[in-house]
């Protein structure tokens, strides 16, 4: 599994993921907002399934 998230891309789906998560626990979302999990996941392991299909990359090549 090559890692194909990096940088930018990397950083903005942790935030989004934390700030989704930490807004349903104080209950400024309902439940969907543990949706967050996952960008939180795909930026934590610099992996995103969604971009195998389509061929994009936004890591720099090693």
């Amino acid at each position: 599994m090559n890692k194909n998230v990096g940088g930018i891309d990397r950083i903005l789906r942790i935030v989004v993921g934390l700030g989704l998560i930490g807004a349903t626990l104080l209950h400024y979302l309902p439940v969907w907002g543990w949706i967050g999990v996952v960008p939180l996941a795909t930026g934590a392991i610099g992996w995103c399934p969604a971009y195998l299909p389509f061929g994009i990359k936004t890591c720099k090549s090693a």
